[in-house]
């Protein structure tokens, strides 16, 4: 157990939690077909103060699920198009020289928004996607030497294309680190296609904003107060330093991925009803807060190895109880399809 006990979240917190994910899930949904897991995974990680990337290829829409997630939760939304040619000025802002009051006045850029999209981010070269750094880990841009803090929340969502296609850049690794987790976007199911065709020519519903920006910090709040015994800290401990020692490996997960993939947890068990962490919450969540940073050596990705089986290995290998530790089973609990079922 941890030494400093966790404040106990009563049934009423709990049940408002999940009353707000399928509040905003829904409403979401009336502008976004086939959601699935995404929103709900969003939303975690908007609770535990990541950020989100979204990979798929172009006319998935990225985009209109960004805004209807900014929307529901009533934050103010900004799009960056990440081209070729933008600066680092562009995304952060600049000073300008105002002729009427002969003063320097600062422009603030897009990044000053409670949720920001940075579409096809890596469209953009390194130079102007490390503009995002700061902002993303500490939460501030630097303008001309003074320091600026952004707004509470503040989610980066970047849409990426496969970089088999033409014109993207790889994303550096201290940047693919700033992200909680990362969403693979497949193609739509028929049956949401034919929903999309059968609505195509009539405009979406605009999104209403079913939740507020007090609401979503004093859930963010709550994450906190989420119970994690030290065996599932463990646990979690032991999956991100397998990803290092493996042999197939030429980097492995960060003290950053073992630090976002714990409090992701804390957040979906919330979301989930529950005022406790369990391995479950690891294991689901494991594929999208690991496989983005995990990078297999030259030879493993020759013979055809990806992150995602270096990390099946990790998660076949790594048993859940330390052996170390107490014979006293751990909690096993539902997820969000056990709940909503």
């Amino acid at each position: 157990m941890n030494e400093a006990a966790s404040t106990p979240l009563d049934h009423d917190t709990l049940a408002e939690a999940v009353g707000w994910r399928d509040r905003v899930s829904a409403e979401v949904g009336r502008s976004y077909i086939g959601g699935g897991e995404t929103v709900p995974l969003i939303l975690s990680a908007m609770l535990a103060g990541g950020h989100v990337l979204l990979e798929g290829v172009p006319g998935l829409a990225k985009t209109t699920l960004a805004n209807a997630i900014a929307q529901a939760v009533g934050c103010a939304f900004r799009r960056i198009q990440f081209t070729p040619d933008l600066l680092p000025a562009d995304i952060t802002g600049t000073y300008v020289f105002n002729q009427r009051t002969q003063a320097f006045e600062l422009r603030r850029g897009p990044l000053f928004a409670q949720v920001v999209l940075a579409d096809e981010i890596n469209r953009a070269p390194a130079k102007t996607q490390s503009a995002l750094l700061e902002a993303m880990q500490e939460r501030q841009v630097t303008i001309e030497g003074e320091t600026l803090r952004l707004p509470r929340p503040f989610l980066v969502l970047a849409t990426q294309n496969p970089v088999e296609q033409e014109g993207v850049y790889l994303l550096p690794e201290a940047q693919i680190d700033r992200f909680l987790i990362r969403i693979r976007l497949d193609y739509p199911t028929a049956a949401n296609e034919m929903q999309m065709l059968r609505t195509y020519d009539r405009a979406p519903p605009p999104t209403q904003p079913v939740s507020s920006i007090d609401e979503l910090l004093r859930l963010a709040a709550l994450v906190e107060d989420v119970h994690v015994e030290d065996r599932v800290l463990s646990y979690a401990l032991r999956l991100v330093r397998a990803t290092r020692e493996h042999g197939r490996v030429a980097l492995g997960a960060s003290p950053r991925a073992s630090l976002g993939l714990v409090r992701l947890a804390k957040a979906r068990a919330l979301l989930s009803g529950r005022d406790y962490a369990t391995p479950d919450d690891l294991i689901a969540l494991l594929p999208y807060v690991l496989e983005h940073r995990v990078m297999v050596t030259t030879d493993a990705a020759i013979e055809g190895a990806t992150a995602g089986h270096v990390l099946s290995d990790v998660l076949r290998r790594t048993p859940v109880v330390d052996a170390k530790a107490s014979d006293r089973p751990l909690p096993i609990a539902p997820g969000w399809a056990d709940i909503d079922a």
